[in-house]
C-alpha cells in the first residue's frame, strides 16, 4: 500500500535514537533530565491564564490550560513537541486545584508540523486546520511536501488518539497543502480546540446508547458520531448508483417474529461456556462467553447470535452459532468480543461476527429507542455489491472485486438534510432523523438499502413499510477516510 514500506524505513531509523519516556494516561510525563530540572516542591495555589502549561507537584503530567477553563491532555511527548521544544514554562500547582480544572479533551498535533497515520492503517495524513486529517495520495506528493527525508516525519496514531481528529477531503496534489504555512497560522493550541474545546471530550450528559449504566461505546466512537457536518465523499453519486438511486430503504425486520436479528442481555452470574471456531478461528476472539443455553439465534443462514454483559460492559457476538449436542459449549464460524468502554478496533483483516469486522449490536434498531423517542448511534445496513477494501473502523472486507465503483465496508452513507420526513409516521421520523445526524454504515453483503433492527419487539409493519418509498438517491456517502485494501 501507498507510503507503507517507506514508513515502516522510517520506523527502523527512528528506533536507533528513541529517548526514554513513561506514559500515563492522562498527559505527557516528563522524565530523565527534564525531570531534574522540573523537581517537585510543594505549590501553593496558583493564578492561571488560558495558554499555560500546568502540572502538579506530585505528578509530572504536563497539560495545556485552555478555553473554558479546562485542563487539555497531551496524549504523547510526540504531540506536545510539535508545540514546544522544551519545558520551561510549565506551571506548578497543587493536586487540589488540578483537581478543580476539569478534563476538556486531548490536544492534537500543531498543523503542517509533521504527518500522521493510524497504526491499523497505511495511509498517511497531512494534518491540517482545526485537526482535520487530509490524506495524501503519494510519496511523490509527500516529497514535495516535507522534502527528501519526508519518510522520517511521519508518526504513527494509535486508534484510541485517531478519534481526536477529522477526516477531510484527500490532497488532489502537493498545491492543495503548504505546510510552512499552516505551522504557521496555528500560533495557539487555544486555536486548533473546535467550540473551545468542548469537541474534543465526550458531550455532558452524553446521548450516547446505554444498557442499565454501561454506555454503548463512548461518546466518541464511530457508532455515536454525529456524521451531519462531515464532508460529501467525492465518489458519492457512483457509490449510490451502484447500490441503487431508484431503490428505496428496505427494514430488514417487523411483524413476523422470524425477521430481524435478537440479543440477549445477561448479568454478571451468568456462566461462561466454550466456544469452538470451525471456520474463521484464526480471526476469532477465544472463549469462553457468557451464552446461555437457550440464547436467541437469528433465522435464516447468519444464525447470529448476540450477547450483551450489562455488568462488565462487553459485547458477545457469534456468526452461524449452533449450541452444541453435547455440554453446554456452542460452535460457530467466527466470534468477537467488544470492550463496550473502549474505542479499540479488531486486528487489521479481521472479520467478527459481520462481514466488516465491526459489532452488530451498536447499529440496530431497537424498540425501545422508538419508544424513547430518539435512537443516538448509527445504523447497520447491506449491500449486495461492495468493494475489495475497507474503511476504518471496519476492519475486514468481502468484496465482489475491486471495482472503485463499489463502496467498500464501513463507508458511511446519510440522509440528506433536506430530505422531507414530515409526512412519516413517528416511528419513520424517528429513523429517518438517526439517518440524517449519525447516518449509515455498510457492515456486509446483502440486499441493497436493507437495515437491521431488533427481532421479536411489537413493530408496526404499516409505519416500517412506509420507510421503503425513500429512494437511495435520497443518501449521501461522506467522507471518512481512505479505503484500505487487503
Amino acid at each position: 500500500m501507498l507510503l507503507q514500506n517507506a514508513h515502516r524505513r522510517h520506523l527502523n531509523l527512528a528506533r536507533s535514537n528513541v529517548v526514554t519516556w513513561t506514559a500515563v494516561v492522562l498527559g505527557i510525563v516528563l522524565s530523565g533530565a527534564a525531570m531534574l530540572v522540573l523537581r517537585p516542591f510543594s505549590a501553593a495555589a496558583a493564578s492561571l491564564t488560558i495558554g499555560d502549561l500546568i502540572r502538579t507537584d506530585f505528578s509530572p503530567a504536563v497539560y495545556h490550560y485552555g478555553p473554558g477553563a479546562k485542563r487539555f491532555v497531551f496524549p504523547n511527548e510526540k504531540t506536545y513537541f510539535t508545540w514546544y521544544t522544551g519545558f520551561g514554562s510549565v506551571k506548578l500547582i497543587s493536586s487540589e486545584q488540578m483537581a478543580s480544572i476539569p478534563v476538556g479533551g486531548n490536544v492534537t498535533y500543531r498543523p503542517g508540523t509533521r504527518m500522521v497515520k493510524v497504526t491499523t492503517a497505511p495511509t498517511v495524513y497531512v494534518v491540517s486546520a482545526g485537526g482535520i486529517l487530509r490524506a495524501i495520495p503519494s510519496e511523490a506528493v509527500a516529497a514535495q511536501l516535507y522534502g527528501p527525508t519526508w519518510n522520517r516525519m511521519i508518526d504513527d496514531l494509535p486508534d484510541a488518539f485517531f478519534v481526536n481528529y477529522q477526516l477531510g477531503l484527500p490532497l488532489a496534489s502537493a498545491a492543495d497543502f503548504d505546510p510552512a504555512a499552516a505551522v504557521a497560522a496555528a500560533t495557539s493550541i487555544n486555536g486548533e480546540l473546535p467550540s473551545g474545546g468542548s469537541a474534543l471530550a465526550p458531550p455532558s450528559g452524553s446521548s450516547a446508547p446505554k444498557v442499565g449504566s454501561c454506555q454503548i461505546f463512548p461518546s466518541d466512537n464511530t457508532w455515536n458520531t454525529d456524521i451531519s457536518g462531515y464532508s460529501v465523499h467525492p465518489n458519492s453519486d457512483t457509490f449510490i448508483a451502484t447500490i441503487g438511486s431508484s431503490t428505496g430503504l428496505h427494514p430488514d425486520f417487523g411483524e413476523d417474529p422470524t425477521y430481524g436479528i435478537p440479543f440477549d442481555i445477561v448479568g454478571a452470574g451468568q456462566p461462561k461456556v466454550a466456544i469452538t471456531f470451525d471456520a474463521y478461528g484464526d480471526e476469532s476472539d477465544p472463549g469462553p462467553y457468557p451464552i446461555p443455553t437457550n440464547a436467541n439465534v437469528e433465522s435464516g443462514s447468519d444464525h447470529h447470535v448476540l450477547v450483551l454483559d450489562k455488568d462488565a460492559c462487553v459485547l458477545y457476538e457469534l456468526y452461524r452459532a449452533r449450541k452444541d449436542a453435547v455440554g453446554s459449549g456452542w460452535t460457530a464460524e467466527s466470534g468477537a468480543v467488544f470492550d463496550l468502554r473502549s474505542n479499540d478496533l479488531r486486528p487489521a483483516g479481521w472479520t467478527s461476527a459481520d462481514a466488516a469486522g465491526l459489532p452488530i449490536y451498536p447499529g440496530l434498531v431497537k424498540h425501545s429507542e422508538i419508544a424513547a423517542g430518539s435512537i443516538d448511534h448509527a445504523i447497520r445496513f447491506t449491500a449486495e455489491l461492495t468493494r475489495q477494501a475497507y474503511v476504518l473502523p471496519a476492519t475486514h472486507q468481502a468484496g465482489a472485486g475491486s471495482n472503485p465503483d463499489y463502496p467498500p465496508m464501513g463507508l458511511r452513507f446519510r440522509l440528506k438534510a433536506g430530505y422531507d420526513i414530515s409526512g412519516f409516521s413517528q416511528t419513520g421520523q424517528i429513523i429517518l432523523t438517526a439517518m440524517k445526524k449519525y447516518g449509515l454504515i455498510l457492515a456486509d453483503n446483502g440486499g441493497d438499502w436493507y437495515f437491521q433492527g431488533e427481532k421479536g419487539a411489537p413493530w408496526n409493519d404499516d409505519e416500517l413499510n412506509e420507510l421503503k418509498s425513500v429512494p437511495g438517491s435520497a443518501f449521501e456517502a461522506v467522507w471518512t477516510g481512505e479505503a484500505v485494501t487487503d
